[in-house]
């Protein structure tokens, strides 16, 4: 187990902090283009037959029933419950467009729901749309699958878990962000901890095999103390994996961002205070550090996955199931289909008059070059390995890796010399206190930076 000595170095957190991507996708969401031409995804989606790959279902339900006010999801606030009739309807509608261009016998090993809230959903509308899923594609038994679904334990009771389970649903990540009553109110989100209690016990009852919970630092009133308090009482839960987000401060694109006191929120210095004790907190109690801001227990999946350098991103995050096609379904999904990415439309009548018209709704995508795919593969590399090995990019892109990226590598002499990483004659290696700083590390090998604008990004630390 690294020490927190070895991964934390404030002075190189700080030096190195600045907007960039979380590469859930390479090339990232912004280059995405709105002159795309979907006969490319009709033709990525023809031939992706012949990948014999496996099939990943993303469903986006954008419904809340209250807003927080840090979220920057793609989200509808509404309190009126009938407005998921028709977007269930055009989802499952959706389903049958999408399916009409695969080879549906492909297995859907991955199948993820998420939003806004997903349990805005009842249990009879969560049970339409996996009944329509599997009319559709066939889904593995979820023993040997990931099926995942987003709670907030507000809209969840226990009843709810155990429903999921039956649907099949293996996976749950469950929203938290802070247990302070006054860290709560300032974002808007009020959730006693029994109310949380309860789903992770439920989950546990029903065999729900890995609970993920996200928490948020930098929020409005957060302390040192406060956190450690709200650490120390996760633990006490147990969850199998945390991801522990460092609050991205962006008004000038997220309106509701402008109804907390930016002047409650923590300094720089003790936002990096935070940042140590929860890595201190979590990796002696036993949890691996992932990189980025993700832990998970030794025993679960996704430091399995790792280990064996099998680990994935994805548009959800860290995956343990790679190389799937994507299908997005619902308003502002976003699929991946061999070397072309597309969006739906992001605003519901967009999504819907599109449905309506017997179309998909895809309004924006890239089909990438063949710098992009090499670029994708070592990005993706660094962000799940920690290293890089350049004779695997050799082999399979038929380069010179030294010569190929000859300008980025004497970019990453810097970070070698800080510490940060170990450059060989035919790897790279992030060492321990590179890994929270990993996305600064991808992005010498992103092209387009330059080209986008730097604060649609956030902050890497």
């Amino acid at each position: 187990m690294d020490s927190v000595d070895s991964l934390f170095h404030p002075d190189l957190l700080a030096k190195y902090s600045a907007n960039g991507p979380r590469y859930t996708s390479y090339p990232t969401a912004l280059q995405f283009r709105d002159d795309f031409d979907t006969a490319d995804y009709f033709r990525a989606a023809r031939d992706s037959g012949a990948s014999a790959s496996e099939l990943s279902l993303y469903f986006h339900i954008p419904f809340c029933d209250t807003v927080c006010f840090y979220c920057g999801c793609n989200k509808v606030v509404t309190k009126n419950r009938a407005r998921s009739v028709p977007y269930l309807e055009r989802m499952k509608r959706e389903l049958a467009l999408q399916a009409s261009r695969f080879d549906v016998t492909r297995p859907v090993t991955q199948l993820h729901l998420g939003g806004g809230t997903p349990t805005f959903f009842n249990d009879g509308q969560l049970t339409e749309l996996m009944a329509a899923a599997r009319e559709h594609f066939v889904l593995v038994p979820d023993v040997d699958a990931e099926y995942s679904i987003e709670v907030d334990p507000r809209e969840a009771d226990p009843k709810t878990i155990v429903h999921l389970r039956t649907l099949g649903f293996n996976r749950l990540s469950l929203g938290v962000q802070d247990f302070d009553p006054v860290v709560q109110a300032a974002i808007n989100r009020i959730q006693p901890l029994e109310m949380t209690a309860d789903v992770m016990r439920a989950a546990r009852a029903s065999g729900f095999k890995s609970i993920s919970v996200d928490l948020i630092y930098g929020l409005p009133h957060q302390t040192v103390d406060s956190f450690s308090r709200t650490l120390d009482t996760m633990l006490a839960l147990a969850p199998d994996r945390l991801s522990v987000f460092g609050y991205a401060h962006m008004p000038q694109l997220f309106k509701m961002q402008r109804q907390m006191d930016a002047s409650a929120m923590p300094s720089p210095a003790e936002r990096l205070a935070i940042l140590r004790h929860v890595v201190e907190r979590l990796t002696s109690a036993g949890y691996v550090y992932i990189g980025m801001d993700h832990f998970a227990l030794p025993t679960d999946e996704l430091a399995l996955a790792q280990a064996k350098r099998t680990l994935h991103r994805n548009f959800q995050g860290y995956s343990t199931h790679a190389d799937c096609d994507l299908i997005g379904i619902g308003a502002s999904s976003i699929g991946k289909v061999g070397d072309v990415y597309v969006q739906n439309a992001k605003d519901l009548p967009g999504y819907a008059a599109a449905i309506d018209a017997g179309e998909l709704a895809i309004q924006r995508g890239v089909r990438l070059t063949a710098d992009d795919r090499v670029r994708r593969d070592i990005i993706t590399q660094l962000m799940c390995n920690l290293e890089l090995r350049y004779d695997e990019i050799e082999v399979v892109y038929g380069i010179r890796f030294a010569e190929a990226f000859a300008a980025e590598l004497e970019r990453l002499a810097a970070f070698a010399a800080d510490g940060l990483i170990a450059l060989g004659s035919n790897k790279l290696e992030v060492l321990p206190a590179g890994r929270m700083l990993v996305r600064n590390i991808a992005m010498v090998f992103d092209r387009y930076l330059g080209q986008q604008p730097m604060k649609r990004f956030s902050r890497t630390i």
